[in-house]
C-alpha cells in the first residue's frame, strides 16, 4: 500500500497573523493574506496553511472555508514553539531604498532579535515606510520558517542612539579605519559574559542546547555606517562611548548592506545560535 502523506505537507503556505492561536478557536485572515491563500495559493477546504502567531509558535492549521476576501481556518497540532533567538541587534544607517529592503530581509533570515534603523550625517535618507519595511520582515520570515518576528524600531539619529544606549549591552561598530578583527572581538565578548556568569537579579538567559556549554545569549549590538561611512565627529562620538568596541571587517570596504549583512552572518556563525 502507498504511504500516506505527511500531513501538514513541507509544500503548505506558511503566514503569520496577528493575533495569538489557540487550539478550539477558528483563525480568519483577511486582506493581502486572504488573497494570497485563496487567489495566489489557490487553497480549498481541508488544505493544510502553517499559521505562526510572533508569541504562541507554529501551529498547522486546516483551511475550512474559503470567502473572497477572508479565509476561516481550523488549528489542528502546534508544531513548535516561539524560537528562542539570540539577543543581538542590528542598528543600521538608513540606505537607499532597495538596498536597505536587502538589509532588512537578511537581517530577519539570520535570525536578529531587532532592527534598530540610525539616521547618520551622510544618510541619502532619512524616514523608513514602517508598513512596507514590516511587510519586508514578515515575508522574509515566513520564508526562512522563523517562528519569531525581530523587533522593528522607528529610526533615531545616531546621538540619540547613543545618549540613550543601555549600559548593559555592547555596541560593536564596523569602523572603515581599523578595529579588533570581528570575530575575534565576538568570541572574547561572549566569553568574558561565560566567565562573568548572571547578574544577580538579571535573568541569565543560559543557552544549555549550544555546542560550546551554557553561555549568556547576546546582549549585542551591532552598529554599521552609510554608503559615505561615518564622519569623523560621529567617529569620535562612538569611540568615547564606554560601551562601543571598534571592529573591522577585513581588508575591503564593504558597502553598507553589504557589511550589515557579512557582520551579522559572522556574530550567528561565532556565538549565535548556529551552531544549536
Amino acid at each position: 500500500m502507498p504511504a500516506t502523506p505527511a500531513w501538514p505537507p513541507r509544500s503548505a503556505p506558511r503566514l503569520f497573523v496577528p493575533e495569538p492561536i489557540a487550539a478550539g478557536t477558528a483563525v480568519t485572515v483577511d486582506g493581502n493574506a486572504a488573497h494570497y491563500l485563496g487567489k495566489v495559493m489557490r487553497v480549498s477546504a481541508g488544505d493544510a496553511v502553517i499559521l505562526c502567531d510572533d508569541a504562541t509558535g507554529e501551529w498547522a492549521c486546516k483551511v475550512t472555508d474559503v470567502e473572497k476576501r477572508i479565509v476561516t481556518l481550523e488549528p489542528v497540532e502546534k508544531l513548535r514553539e516561539r524560537e528562542q533567538v539570540p539577543d543581538f541587534w542590528l542598528c543600521p544607517a538608513l540606505l537607499k531604498k532597495d538596498r536597505f529592503d536587502l538589509v532588512l530581509e537578511k537581517a530577519t533570515e539570520l535570525g536578529v532579535r531587532a532592527i534598530r534603523p540610525v539616521v547618520t550625517r551622510r544618510c541619502v535618507a532619512d524616514k523608513l515606510n514602517a508598513e512596507r519595511a514590516r511587510a519586508i520582515v514578515t515575508e522574509a520570515a515566513e520564508q526562512c520558517a522563523r517562528t519569531a518576528l525581530p523587533e522593528l524600531a522607528e529610526p533615531v539619529k545616531l546621538d540619540s542612539l547613543l545618549r540613550d544606549w543601555p549600559e548593559d549591552r555592547a555596541l560593536f561598530f564596523a569602523d572603515e579605519l581599523g578595529g579588533a578583527p570581528a570575530g575575534e572581538a565576538f568570541v572574547t565578548y561572549s566569553e568574558s559574559l561565560r566567565r562573568q556568569g548572571p547578574q544577580a537579579g538579571k535573568d541569565p538567559h543560559l543557552d544549555d542546547q549550544a555546542a560550546r556549554g551554557p553561555r549568556l545569549r547576546g546582549g549585542a549590538a551591532l552598529l554599521i555606517g552609510p554608503e559615505g561611512g561615518f564622519d569623523d565627529a560621529e567617529r569620535k562620538a562612538i569611540r568615547a562611548h564606554p560601551q562601543a568596541r571598534a571592529i573591522t571587517l577585513g581588508p575591503r570596504i564593504l558597502r553598507g548592506e553589504t557589511a550589515a549583512i557579512a557582520a551579522t552572518a559572522l556574530w550567528m556563525g561565532t556565538v549565535g545560535d548556529w551552531d544549536a
